[in-house]
């Protein structure tokens, strides 16, 4: 995998591709504070696709959102659209973790002509909350906001403390911990600074409803693959289990590993996907 840059019109998007070019294109979204580290692991497996793994903005190596903006799950599913056009991509296989697996089945959602097949690790369709709870949620949003722009920003200590807490926060191996990390810290007059904006911890203004989920999903035309880690997040596999019938065409799985598995499991999370791109091939009609 080798660094690569995509400039937008208000952003630059950094990333991480295996270069072959020739071959089917599978696009990979990371997790929330993650980076596109987070697929090095499972690259390793996925020779058969000219694999692109994303920074979103404000993660790894990709541009900060301006000064006076913030970060909302819209503006990912843009940014990924505007990608999609500059670069011509036309139809592609869209795998997304976690928070990454959100923003893809909102992509997959509104734009299926591109989307051949969408698969998400730990993650199925938005986070939903009532419509009653929007005044509240959106109070809290601008307060943490608020909060973060009266307190300096707190640089790391040491590279082994922030591993550390990376693995721990994360429920991550060291070494899945330390992928992540070495994308996400750099040296600047010879202390650590942390790559990741600040704001991307401050509340989201709003959340869709259950109601505005459902229709996202039962608008993805793909085939989808959902899979779920036997020690992952179990809020999760009950999302799976509660929307099932919300996607016409899916297949649901679960393997041996936490949040992180793609990461901490790499070989029988590609065997999964393998499997199901044999059920539903690349050719395969909507």
């Amino acid at each position: 995998m080798h660094d690569v840059k995509f400039s937008l019109s208000n952003i630059q998007l950094s990333g991480l591709s295996n270069g072959h070019t020739s071959k089917p294109l599978m696009i990979g979204l990371h997790g929330w504070l993650d980076n596109a580290c987070s697929f090095v692991p499972l690259s390793k497996y996925l020779d058969d696709f000219h694999f692109i793994a994303l920074d979103f903005a404000g993660h790894g190596l990709s541009s900060h959102r301006s000064p006076d903006a913030h970060y909302h799950q819209i503006d990912f599913v843009h940014d990924l659209h505007e990608l999609v056009v500059t670069q011509g991509f036309e139809s592609f296989v869209l795998l997304g973790h976690s928070m990454g697996g959100i923003v893809a089945s909102m992509y997959a959602s509104c734009f299926p002509e591109h989307v051949s097949h969408y698969i998400t690790i730990e993650s199925f369709g938005p986070i939903t909350k009532t419509a009653q709870s929007s005044a509240t949620q959106m109070r809290e949003s601008i307060e943490s906001r608020l909060k973060l722009q009266a307190r300096e920003a707190k640089h790391p200590q040491s590279y082994d403390a922030v591993v550390k807490a990376r693995a721990k926060a994360g429920d991550l191996t060291m070494e899945a911990a330390e992928i992540l990390v070495n994308r996400n810290i750099y040296e600047q007059d010879g202390e650590l600074r942390f790559r990741t904006d600040r704001r991307l911890r401050t509340l989201s203004s709003l959340r869709v409803t259950n109601e505005q989920a459902e229709h996202f999903m039962r608008n993805i035309a793909c085939p989808t693959l959902a899979i779920m880690g036997d020690q992952g997040y179990k809020m999760m596999r009950e999302k799976v289990t509660e929307r099932l019938s919300w996607v016409p065409t899916l297949s649901h799985m679960q393997c041996v590993g936490g949040h992180h598995l793609h990461m901490d499991n790499p070989q029988q999370i590609s065997q999964s996907i393998f499997e199901f791109l044999a059920q539903y091939p690349l050719d395969h009609k909507k």
